[in-house]
């Protein structure tokens, strides 16, 4: 009895860190993959010398207008520019849904799309220099790990450990 006892105690104290830890895997994959689509849309622009985008897709053929990074997003060759996919515009590459509990939010030049130019440089549709910062965080009321994607005006990603007051 004192040996089921000190299991079931121990247990106990497990559950707790064993759900940390999946929550700080889910984390931490989840930027790493978004930081591989970005990478990878970059490659795919210099090696087509052409133009190549990112946007947020629920489905995997069209870009979302609405909604977080978290609904999944498509690669694609933007051949007029505009950083939405049309017909005929062939997707490289297509990523799912994270799970629920996790949020994925862009500030404001990066709140849709990203665009690469045949140089490697990320560009909006006017042609604008793109920078900004994509957060991914899993759902909390109170202060939570993130992991910030930084894109900076030469196009290249990088990825930051923040933590955050809330993630809503």
């Amino acid at each position: 009895m004192a040996v089921v006892a000190v299991a079931a105690v121990l247990a106990g104290a497990a559950v707790p860190s064993m759900t940390g830890l999946m929550r700080w895997s889910r984390l931490t994959s989840a930027s790493q993959d978004l930081f591989a689509g970005f990478t990878m849309a970059r490659s795919e622009a210099i090696k087509r010398n052409s133009r190549v985008a990112v946007c947020k897709s629920a489905n995997g053929v069209s870009c979302a207008a609405s909604g977080g990074w978290e609904q999944g997003w498509i690669v694609f060759h933007d051949a007029n520019n505009n950083g939405m996919r049309e017909a005929g515009e062939p997707v490289v590459t297509r990523a799912q849904a994270f799970p629920g509990e996790l949020r994925v939010s862009g500030n404001l030049n990066v709140q849709r799309y990203v665009s690469y130019a045949p140089n490697g440089a990320a560009r909006l549709a006017s042609g604008a220099f793109q920078a900004g910062t994509i957060t991914v965080c899993n759902a909390s009321a109170g202060a939570t790990d993130a992991r910030q994607i930084v894109l900076s005006s030469s196009g290249r990603p990088r990825v930051l450990k923040t933590r955050l007051a809330n993630c809503a």
